[in-house]
């Protein structure tokens, strides 16, 4: 019974994709909408209602750039580092945030799970470089400053 409150929310995903193994890639999409992340535990789970083994959801969500399987904060940053942010200064900014954002090296994600800043090849906003895009919101131009002020405007809307 624990469990089945625990999952709630996914079994209602997989009833609306009537428990088909067919519908793993919407089904994953939805379930990392949800959660943010793949948790493993909901993997295995996915894997046991479909009838499918473990290791095809795991390569699923493991093939496709679109999964993640570690926790993503509530403000996802995606840095451009493209080659016209890149020559623009995309390096100071990512170092910046990240100094601001105090995240420990080898993570992505602020210990409160309240940022994840993430590098990319290309936002397709050349014309803004460099430019940073958070979670929908593109912001063009940047200096480190203006990301940070950006940053901090989100904290001051957060109460962080």
């Amino acid at each position: 019974m624990n469990q089945m409150r625990q999952f709630s929310k996914v079994i209602s995903i997989l009833e609306s994709h009537n428990n088909s193994d067919k519908e793993l890639i919407p089904i994953l999409q939805e379930v990392q909408e949800e959660y943010r992340y793949l948790p493993e535990e909901v993997m295995v789970f996915i894997a046991t209602s479909l009838g499918i083994s473990p290791a095809r959801v795991f390569g699923v969500a493991s093939f496709y750039s679109h999964f993640t399987l570690k926790p993503k904060g509530k403000y996802v940053i995606k840095v451009c580092d493209g080659t016209a942010c890149h020559v623009k200064g995309s390096t100071s900014i990512i170092d910046a945030l990240r100094k601001h954002l105090k995240i420990p090296a080898g993570e992505i994600t602020t210990p409160d799970m309240l940022f994840t800043i993430e590098v990319v090849s290309c936002i397709g906003t050349c014309g803004l470089a460099p430019a940073i895009v958070i979670n929908e919101d593109v912001y063009g131009l940047l200096t480190a400053e203006k990301s940070i002020e950006i940053v901090e405007e989100i904290q001051r809307s957060e109460g962080a």
